[in-house]
């Protein structure tokens, strides 16, 4: 008599698919670099986020941000060995780049985001470029520039570069990562304005500080989708609006012309 054997005592010959190791980071009790991660619900992306930030300097910490998340984003930044910084509500874009400045304690500090996956390779030309002298290490990717209408955050960044007297940078500027500052321009600038970028950047530029391109990293493509509103880009509108911030800045820094002459125009003579 042929005895069947019951279903579920069968052992699978099937190999179970393993779940790729979490990255362990090692915090460094005197940190060189600070690597500063603002994250809402990254879970999917934040493992491999933290694999490449772990490999890119040997004395660094890494910070994360945790604003608002609710998919544990901030339990598995704590697992991995992260210093986590956690906020139970959105502090809104850009805001966690100063709270986690505010905590570093390294002398260069790059900033990421974590919902792009940057490799260390592409990340280490930053923490080099501060390491040998520069204060702003800015990523070189300017937006797409082959359009017939530009996008109007492209235009805007071209402009303040114009205006700043810095068009050789194009259209690279803090708003993007990654980047990276010295102590020093952190010092001058001043934590709270990294929370509007294109600020950040003009007053690094009228401070004297060393900005250059360090890298150039195509974010673009990286960027996930973000829902519109209707035909409006409620981020193309906030970002403008920061550069908008930082020519105001600059006018009642540098006068209404912002620094430039206006040769030999007679406008008191003209009723």
């Amino acid at each position: 008599m042929i005895r069947r054997r019951k279903r579920g005592l069968v052992p699978s010959t099937r190999k179970q698919a393993s779940r790729p190791k979490l990255p362990k980071i090692v915090n460094h009790r005197d940190p060189m670099v600070s690597i500063i991660i603002p994250a809402m619900n990254e879970r999917a992306r934040l493992p491999s986020v933290l694999r490449e930030a772990s490999k890119v300097h040997p004395c660094s910490e890494t910070i994360v941000v945790a604003n608002g998340s609710t998919d544990g984003t901030a339990e598995i930044a704590a697992a991995v060995g992260a210093r986590v910084i956690r906020f139970a509500d959105p502090l809104g874009h850009d805001v966690g780049r100063r709270i986690g400045a505010e905590a570093a304690r390294g002398q260069v500090l790059l900033f990421m985001d974590g919902d792009m996956v940057i490799s260390a390779a592409e990340l280490r030309p930053f923490v080099r470029a501060v390491l040998s002298g520069v204060d702003v290490a800015l990523n070189g990717y300017s937006g797409s520039v082959g359009r017939q209408m530009a996008h109007p955050v492209v235009l805007a960044k071209y402009s303040l570069n114009a205006w700043l007297s810095r068009p050789d940078l194009h259209g690279a500027s803090m708003t993007a990562v990654p980047h990276a500052l010295s102590r020093q321009a952190l010092a001058i600038i001043g934590p709270k304005l990294l929370e509007i970028p294109p600020l950040a950047h003009t007053v690094a530029a009228i401070r004297g500080l060393n900005i250059q391109i360090a890298n150039t990293v195509a974010v673009g493509s990286m960027n996930p989708v973000r829902r519109r509103v209707g035909r409006s880009d409620p981020l193309a509108s906030l970002v403008v609006g920061d550069h908008l911030d930082a020519v105001h800045w600059l006018i009642q820094e540098r006068g209404k012309r912002g620094g430039y002459s206006d040769l030999n125009r007679l406008r008191g003579k003209v009723r």
